[in-house]
């Protein structure tokens, strides 16, 4: 195993700045998911760790050596790729153990290695099969089956899932989670898909493509729970958590003890005291999560501020109900907890917000205000 460890690295084409001074580690034994929407350098990273393409500049550390201009085959790291790179006239074992093999590994050691991974992942009884043969979930398998045997320091893992139905995604995500823990092996996934990184990192890294005058493509970095509940700024508040996070226009009360929005006035959580004071009558950015807009009858807030609106869409799940509540040209998302009355679209509609899980920023730079 090994940790990895980004110095600064950079990567550029020509004039057009894809990945801007990354700054970070990957502990050793860490599942590290890159989050981030298309075009963000996340998957760029990730082929700079793999070795497939060159680093402009800055230091890539993996262990103990800089890595920088290590061929891919002596990074000792095993990728799984999106579209399973199986070759298509060879069987599952010989796909499984074909890396093995051109390593002139013995054949009493590939034939055990490939037969524990086919056993691991469920594989044992379709080892004679060729890839046509399989559904999705099964290629993917022999593709995991085919890092696996390799026993790598690390695990490159480019958006596996994307092409999978929903509930076989539910199912890999499970699998590729418990096969992380079992090997302990360092494990950098990438994805857009941000329920995969709330479920199976250990830590998360949200990325955006550079623009304007930012700085890094990294914009926060920390657990699952600490993104959620803390977000540094307004784009991984907006990215992580679905539904979404409502991001509003407000402004402080002039005596900096409220937040005023919508017309309602919600008291300035404890977390915000200070920024308000300094900040007193000045615009701000309110962060309100939907599971903390709810209605009068399902939810116990102290200090609950009303917000009065027209009902635009409901999306019943069944366990809850999400509903667009149309304020003041501005749509907010709220949450009820049961689906036996709903509003309709057109209706007018009352609900209430949480002051105590409020977020805000600074409207200008957009971060956390502390």
């Amino acid at each position: 195993m090994a940790s990895i460890r980004f110095s600064h690295v950079e990567k550029s084409y020509g004039e057009v700045s894809v990945v801007k001074d990354l700054d970070f580690s990957v502990k050793d034994g860490e599942f590290m998911v890159f989050v981030g929407p298309s075009g963000c350098g996340k998957s760029t990273t990730l082929r700079m760790i793999a070795g497939l393409e060159t680093i402009t500049s800055g230091q890539l550390w993996i262990g103990d050596r800089v890595a920088n201009d290590l061929q891919p085959k002596d990074r000792d790291i095993a990728m799984v790729f999106q579209s399973y790179a199986l070759y298509p006239h060879m069987s599952v074992f010989e796909n499984i153990a074909f890396g093995l093999r051109i390593r002139k590994m013995a054949t009493d050691e590939i034939n055990r290695r490939v037969m524990d991974a086919a056993t691991t992942l469920g594989l044992e009884n379709l080892l004679e099969r060729k890839p046509k043969a399989l559904s999705g979930g099964q290629r993917q398998r022999v593709a995991l089956g085919r890092a696996i045997v390799r026993n790598p320091s690390v695990f490159l893992f480019d958006e596996p899932l994307s092409n999978l139905d929903a509930e076989l995604r539910v199912q890999m995500r499970s699998e590729i989670s418990k096969l992380q823990r079992r090997f302990n092996t360092t494990t950098v996934y990438v994805t857009h898909d941000q329920v995969e990184a709330m479920t199976m990192g250990h830590r998360i890294a949200v990325m955006r493509a550079c623009e304007g005058a930012q700085t890094s493509n990294l914009m926060q970095c920390g657990t699952p729970m600490d993104l959620y509940d803390e977000p540094a700024n307004v784009f991984t508040a907006r990215f992580i958590g679905t539904p979404r996070m409502n991001i509003l226009p407000a402004r402080f009360s002039d005596d900096g003890s409220e937040v005023l929005v919508f017309g309602a006035r919600m008291p300035v959580g404890v977390a915000f005291k200070q920024s308000a004071q300094r900040m007193r009558g000045q615009a701000v950015v309110l962060g309100v999560r939907p599971e903390h807009i709810g209605v009068n009858h399902e939810v116990d807030w102290p200090q609950a501020s009303s917000v009065q609106g027209v009902v635009e869409m409901v999306e019943p799940l069944g366990h809850e109900s999400i509903v667009h509540l149309k304020v003041n040209d501005q749509v907010i998302t709220g949450r009820l907890r049961s689906h036996r009355v709903l509003p309709a679209p057109g209706d007018a509609f009352e609900m209430q917000m949480n002051p105590d899980a409020m977020h805000l920023f600074d409207p200008v730079s957009e971060q956390r205000l502390t």
